[in-house]
């Protein structure tokens, strides 16, 4: 299926590995011009060059860190400077410290308030004026299964993350009418290098084989298996494109059937 998006401008933030990278891969697949933004540049180098030597898409990348507002600022200028006005923005985080409350300190909060919602903030003023003017725009905000099922030592993620649901609701009101859509992806266990460092370690711990592991933590999803970052990305770029224009204000588990609560 064509969704539409060849030429789109698309910022993709967290995008050096992991769900962000499989976000971008996708959307240059789909012959979106995409712009990466990462803190690390060497990892944020090798995967630009990677994703253009597998898509022949056009990719370009910005170095810094999402919970520095100067830095997410030049991220939007730069983007407009090579690549013209942003159509998309996929907004994806690294996730924040884990921990019980009794664990977390006033400045592990502060950090992970910028993280994971002051970030978003900045990032959407800064794009959704010129969506306005040309009465087209995606806002995609990639979140997490803990706002609808919270897990016992996220508890920065099980707080903070609820926000982006209220942010993504009252962008779905506000500019809705102007031709612009806001949507929420959750998405459950994902595999990439986190999750089999993880593993790794687990296995080491136990003594047992990664994949022992893996298929232990996988159990309790129905599906029997880990998501791949690919997959998140497919979501996203269907919600990116016109195919999707009569979805918004909603916020899309993509959990293999973890989550078990009803709507």
């Amino acid at each position: 299926m064509d969704l539409g998006l060849r030429g789109k401008v698309t910022l993709v933030t967290a995008s050096s590995r992991g769900i962000g990278k499989g976000i971008a891969r996708v959307m240059l697949q789909e012959g979106a011009r995409v712009m990466l933004f990462a803190r690390n540049a060497d990892e944020l180098k090798a995967a630009a060059s990677e994703l253009s030597r597998e898509t022949g898409g056009d990719v370009a990348y910005v170095q810094g860190d999402l919970t520095n507002r100067d830095d997410v600022m030049r991220l939007i200028d730069e983007t407009r400077k090579v690549m013209g006005s942003i159509d998309i923005l996929i907004y994806n985080t690294g996730p924040p410290k884990p921990g019980l409350f009794s664990d977390l300190t006033f400045e592990d909060w502060d950090y992970a308030v910028k993280l994971l919602l002051l970030s978003a903030v900045w990032l959407t003023k800064g794009v959704v004026g010129d969506m306005v003017k040309r009465g087209w725009g995606r806002l995609i905000y990639v979140t997490s299964l803990t706002l609808r099922q919270p897990i016992s030592n996220l508890v920065l993620s099980n707080t903070i993350r609820l926000s982006l649901a209220g942010l993504v609701k009252s962008l779905a009101g506000e500019y809705g009418p102007r031709g612009i859509t806001a949507n929420g992806v959750m998405q459950g266990f994902i595999m990439t290098d986190r999750t089999r460092a993880l593993a790794e370690d687990e296995s080491r711990r136990r003594g047992v084989p990664v994949e022992t592991v893996l298929r232990d933590m996988a159990r309790d999803i129905p599906v029997g298996r880990y998501g791949n970052p690919e997959e998140v990305g497919y979501l996203v770029a269907f919600l990116a494109s016109d195919k999707a224009s009569y979805i918004n204000g909603s916020m899309i588990l993509i959990d293999g059937g973890l989550v078990r609560c009803l709507p």
